[in-house]
């Protein structure tokens, strides 16, 4: 879930906080964002628009050489904000694939490569994104961040852990809902809405028709 990338992200740049403190916030920053930019296609692509589990890590150790040589504000947060973008994509592939119930592991595409022009099928290691795994993990990737971290930024760490605790708690609630609004929607927008929130319309009127 997105609370997941974002922890993951700012986890990122804790090491500055040893190495090169003067860099930390604005790595943290880069790292918060840069975790969080993929799902920007949540309504348009989804893991596939902004996903790019291969560019992203190749930019990244590029990104992260001209840092180590160049070590400024610029070098710094663009290498960090490439870093969590990869890592995003990348552990995307080790959760469930695209579809409105993914508990029910009926999907075989996890994120698009776009070097290889095919989806990676899902791992499943986190069964679906708000399962308890996948909030066990934000706890985990969190804790150092409190431990570490002082004022703001040990609030947004807070806030991101409540947030992810609240979708855990709806997320299967939310695929529901989801159906009941797809109900909703004038069939002229439908075309424009993500196939996974028109599932079980589609399979309703399947059944109708047949």
């Amino acid at each position: 879930m997105l609370p997941t990338h974002a922890l993951g992200g700012m986890a990122l740049a804790l090491p500055l906080l040893v190495v090169a403190p003067e860099f930390a916030p604005l790595a943290l920053g880069a790292g918060l964002v840069g975790g969080i930019f993929p799902d920007l296609d949540m309504y348009a692509g989804h893991r596939k628009t902004l996903h790019f589990p291969v560019y992203y890590s190749v930019l990244a150790v590029l990104a992260i050489g001209v840092a180590v040589l160049v070590p400024t504000g610029a070098t710094v947060a663009v290498a960090v904000f490439l870093l969590a973008a990869a890592l995003h994509c990348v552990t995307d592939v080790l959760g469930s694939g695209l579809e409105l119930r993914p508990w029910e592991g009926t999907s075989d595409r996890a994120v698009y490569d776009h070097y290889r022009r095919t989806w990676i099928p899902p791992r499943y290691l986190v069964r679906y994104d708000g399962s308890p795994t996948d909030l066990m993990l934000s706890v985990t990737l969190a804790l150092p961040l409190l431990y570490t971290l002082e004022g703001e930024f040990r609030w947004v760490v807070l806030g991101i852990v409540v947030v992810g605790a609240a979708y855990t708690a709806l997320r299967r609630r939310l695929a529901d809902l989801a159906t009941v609004v797809a109900r909703r929607i004038p069939t002229g927008i439908r075309p424009y809405v993500p196939k996974r929130y028109l599932e079980d319309l589609e399979s309703e009127t399947s059944t109708t028709r047949c």
